[in-house]
């Protein structure tokens, strides 16, 4: 018995090309980036001034000052990285949330997501351009300036940055759980360092609270890389991989996203068929022909 199937193109196809095209730059490269330059400016700016790290907002006025007289290079140049810093996680937040409102989340988290980043690219953009300032030789001639740029420069990068930075991962935990977008342990972990970088809001009122933002902050960073990774660009990704783990190697019949039909030659009197060639559907192939159609929906991740 001879058989001819074909399947007819799918007219989405040219639609989803066009949109990664339009998808914007991979989050999780992005989110790779702003990190390593905010890494940077931590570790060069204490290479530079000879291994002894920045000085605390709440110690003494002399010391502080001192500190950033003896070090106007290692303080231009953690202004300067963290500046950059702040440009690709801005981009990173734009792109997370133009994602999730493509995977059809409707509900306010993307739009939560997008603030949040912005809002923490702000921060630290602000934090950076007062520490360069703190750089300046005429700026350093004012212990008292010296003194209220620090405590800003602090406010800015450290619980307005990271306060608004667990809004970034909220935003993407809360849809990527209801909607099976992350995996469950991803987003529930990315729900709790969220709740972490809310409650370091309390640095303001309390000294010993400090301890809360270095916490947040790294952990945070380190769950927004694997979320821009394991993000997917269609909802495809989950629902093909849901199938195929569901299947268990049963026959699949119609699944396809397009029609599959074959030609009989055989005897008519098998298929009760006695005015001519039978036409039935070939579902021998049909799982084989879902895993090549549903490739371009997917993203590696």
């Amino acid at each position: 018995m001879s058989t001819e199937s074909w399947s007819t193109p799918r007219p989405t196809e040219v639609h989803r090309e066009r949109g990664d095209a339009q998808g914007g730059p991979p989050p999780g490269v992005l989110a790779v980036v702003f990190t390593a330059l905010f890494l940077a400016g931590l570790v060069l700016s204490t290479v530079l001034a000879g291994g002894e790290p920045f000085p605390s907002p709440f110690g003494d006025t002399a010391g502080i000052v001192a500190w950033f007289r003896a070090h106007p290079d290692a303080v231009q140049v953690s202004g300067a990285l963290q500046f950059a810093a702040s440009i690709p996680l801005a981009v990173y937040a734009a792109t997370v949330s133009a994602r999730l409102h493509r995977l059809g989340v409707r509900a306010p988290g993307a739009t939560i997501a997008l603030a949040g980043g912005l809002l923490a690219s702000g921060f630290l953009a602000c934090c950076g351009l007062i520490g360069w300032t703190l750089s300046r030789t005429e700026v350093l001639e004012l212990p008292q300036l010296v003194r209220a740029l620090q405590h800003l420069a602090f406010a800015t990068g450290g619980p307005g940055h990271v306060v608004t930075l667990g809004l970034l991962v909220a935003g993407i935990a809360v849809p990527g759980l209801l909607a099976g977008l992350l995996p469950r342990a991803l987003a529930l972990t990315g729900l709790v360092l969220a709740a972490v970088a809310e409650l370091s809001t309390l640095t303001l009122l309390l000294d010993g609270a400090a301890l809360l933002l270095p916490l947040a902050r790294f952990t945070c960073l380190g769950w927004l890389i694997a979320a821009g990774f394991l993000l997917p660009r269609h909802r495809a990704h989950a629902r093909a991989a849901a199938r195929r783990g569901s299947a268990g190697g049963a026959v699949h019949t119609g699944s396809t996203d397009g029609p599959v039909r074959a030609t009989s030659t055989g005897d008519p009197s098998r298929t009760g068929n006695t005015g001519g060639p039978t036409r039935a559907s070939v579902t021998t192939s049909t799982t084989s022909t879902t895993d090549a159609t549903a490739g371009p929906d997917h993203e590696e991740v």
